[in-house]
Order: structure tokens, then C-alpha cells, then sequence
């Protein structure tokens, strides 16, 4: 089966956050993050039910190498990653975002 995967604004802003902060750490190691992202985000795609329910509908893929996990729904052929946090981050965080998280959410990865 083939999955439409749609990055809410709310991940893109996790995304790039997360990006500035690595690369003012030390230059490249955002360009890594995002490729580790995309790993784990190609194997989301690839089987997105591998990963166990985290709440209710709710899944988490955790990356690779930096301590950051997908939030993510499946809702028929739609993949709607909804956050992208460091792991000691809030779990309300992903909590409040859920209540507004919709299957027909038509906010799509560029």
C-alpha cells in the first residue's frame, strides 16, 4: 500500500528548530539531523506500522543517532506526522497537538 506522508506546520517548525540548533553546535551536524530524519522517515513510509502505538492512534519512530523521535498518525493512506521532539521533551507537547491532528489535514511535505 502507498502512503501520502503530510508534515503538519507544527513538525516543520520541531524540524527546524532542531536543525539551527546542531548546526550552531557545530557546522554539518544539522545537515546530518536531517538526514537521519529522512532515514527514519523513509522507513515510516516503507512500513508505518511497524512502530507500536504510543496513545491511542498516536505512533512513535524514534532516529537514529540523535535523541529525537516522529510523532505520527496513520489514517487510511495518509501518514500525518504531527511533532518531531527531542525525547526529554514534555509529553504534552505531542498531547495537545493531538486534539488538533485530522486525517484530511492537507498540509503537505515539500
Amino acid at each position: 500500500m502507498k502512503y501520502e506522508l503530510l508534515v503538519r506546520p507544527e513538525a516543520e517548525e520541531d524540524l527546524r528548530r532542531a536543525y539551527l540548533w546542531y548546526e550552531d553546535k557545530r557546522s554539518g551536524l544539522g545537515d546530518d539531523f536531517l538526514l537521519c530524519i529522512e532515514t527514519a522517515l523513509s522507513q515510516i513510509l516503507k512500513n508505518p506500522l511497524q512502530y507500536s502505538y504510543l496513545h491511542r492512534e498516536l505512533r512513535r519512530a524514534l532516529v537514529r543517532r540523535f535523541p529525537y523521535a516522529i510523532f505520527y498518525v496513520v489514517s487510511s493512506q495518509v501518514i500525518s506526522v504531527i511533532a518531531v521532539l527531542h525525547c526529554r521533551r514534555d509529553p504534552e507537547t505531542w498531547g495537545k497537538r493531538m486534539v488538533d491532528a485530522k486525517p484530511d489535514d492537507k498540509t503537505k511535505n515539500p
